[in-house]
């Protein structure tokens, strides 16, 4: 399946640099760039916000707006950038969003969602999905989920991935709109049973591979957010524990290793150090050394000039026991 499993778009976050990083755990996992918006699209500086590394694919772009004209125009750009996958934005709770009209705010205008799903089916040959809540604020999510999922399906939408909690957008901080909503993966499992030619994918808090395992007995596809990023090394896992596939690398050790050639040619190209280490906090856990590996990137990875060097030597202050279950 196609979309069995992602990594979350997650603003600030997923930038291309980061993509690069988790794709060296994974050939399988499905990336997604951070939200892009239309406006941003269409008028500012394309080859800076669209570029990507030819190694991401498949690699998917997030769009934020609710113009069906300009949302058909962003993923034709977004198609001619090489991109594998259109997502509409149907689940971000941030005040600027509600206040740009998109976002998780367009739960409550499922027409118009479907209107936008459409125009961009009719402007790409690629896949078109759509990420969204289980609801917003007082609606009832077993009306407000079929309705939004049934009308965008009719427009071709080619899969749905659900965030299996409500956004309150009155009361809730985009933060807090992140874990006090409480999870609702029953109600994500019920739209699947009815829809059971649409591919459906599940998401938010999903914490392990192990997890994401659970939930494909009743879904597609599994997106991790948080886990992924804050905890990278979990990525390893996926190909042999959801494919049957060996990991690109057997350690995170080797993923730095292979990750070397990229950051050199960025470091070229005027990139600073601290703009692809920042992705890096979380890449080991419980081995020593670890926070020796955190500790000297914040003080030497964000000083002016730093090269690949310092990297290096944050790597080598881990002592790192290739794992059993990757080994050759």
């Amino acid at each position: 399946m196609e979309w069995k499993f992602s990594v979350a778009p997650m603003m600030d976050w997923t930038d291309r640099h980061c993509r690069v990083f988790h794709r060296l755990m994974s050939r399988r996992a499905r990336l997604y760039t951070e939200m892009l918006t239309t406006g941003a699209v269409l008028h500012g500086d394309r080859a800076r916000l669209l570029g990507f590394d030819a190694s991401e694919h498949p690699v998917a772009l997030q769009l934020g707006g609710s113009s069906p004209s300009d949302l058909a125009q962003a993923a034709r750009i977004g198609e001619d950038f090489g991109y594998d996958e259109i997502n509409l934005n149907v689940g971000c709770p941030s005040d600027r969003v509600k206040d740009g009209r998109f976002g998780a705010c367009l739960m409550a205008e499922p027409v118009p969602v479907a209107d936008c799903v459409a125009a961009m089916k009719q402007a790409v040959r690629i896949p078109v999905t759509v990420k969204c809540r289980i609801g917003i604020d007082n609606q009832d999510p077993e009306v407000a989920l079929d309705t939004l999922a049934r009308g965008v399906v009719a427009a071709g939408a080619d899969a749905l991935i659900v965030h299996a909690r409500k956004a309150w957008l009155d009361g809730l901080s985009p933060k807090q709109n992140r874990d006090i909503p409480p999870l609702d993966y029953d109600r994500v499992y019920r739209l699947k049973a009815a829809l059971p030619n649409v591919p459906v994918i599940i998401n938010g808090g999903i914490g392990s591979i192990e997890e994401a395992r659970a939930h494909l007995t009743h879904v597609d596809g599994v997106m991790l957010g948080r886990a992924a990023y804050q905890e990278p090394w979990r990525l390893l896992g996926v190909d042999p524990e959801l494919f049957g596939e060996a990991a690109p690398q057997a350690t995170m050790k080797d993923v730095f290793e292979a990750m070397m050639p990229y950051i050199a040619r960025e470091l070229e190209r005027g990139t600073r150090l601290h703009a692809m280490t920042r992705h890096f906090v979380g890449a080991f856990h419980s081995v020593p050394g670890a926070r020796a590996f955190r500790r000297h990137l914040a003080e030497h990875g964000v000083r002016p000039g730093a090269d690949i060097d310092v990297l290096r030597d944050a790597v080598a202050k881990v002592v790192e026991r290739r794992p059993a279950s990757l080994a050759a």
